[in-house]
């Protein structure tokens, strides 16, 4: 069992490089953790699209051998986000705009939100940020209708 957090990183880092490498592209991967989460950040390169892919497939797909590769080599730690040339953290701003849109509404108006369904990792940058506004949210739905409820929070008397 392969215990350290810092032995994974590295492990993964290494893996993802070493696959990049099979597309002709030999760059150094930025690792880092956060919340027990192995952050892999690849640099922007001319495979940008085609490394993320459309909407993100490809991104998901190298995601998912990474960490396939640390669970069979039975690393404790094997959740990895792979970004490409930030796609991720401007998919995650773009949203956060929008989301604040929907907050102040649920705020102002004290009626719940449906929102269209959205994928796992668009649903916890949503929750953070109702949170951060004092909103409840609430995932409701099951599979690719995994949706979340915004609803403002009941006054206390």
């Amino acid at each position: 069992m392969n215990e350290s957090l810092e032995e994974a990183i590295v492990y993964a880092k290494k893996y993802l490089e070493d696959l990049l490498s099979f597309f002709g592209l030999n760059t150094d991967v930025y690792a880092t953790s956060d919340d027990e989460v192995i952050q892999l950040n690849v640099p922007s390169t001319h495979l940008n699209g085609f490394l993320i892919g459309q909407r993100g497939e490809n991104m998901r797909s190298l995601q998912y051998l990474t960490s396939t590769a640390l669970k069979n080599n039975n690393y404790v730690h094997s959740r990895v986000n792979v970004d490409i040339a930030e796609y991720k953290k401007q998919r995650a701003d773009r949203l956060r705009d929008k989301a604040e849109d929907w907050v102040k509404q649920v705020r102002d108006s004290g009626e719940p939100m449906n929102l269209d369904p959205m994928n796992a990792a668009d649903r916890r940058v949503v929750h953070q940020l109702a949170a951060e506004y004092g909103l409840t949210s609430e995932s409701d739905g099951e599979g690719r209708e995994r949706h979340i409820v915004l609803k403002k929070e009941p006054e206390a008397s």
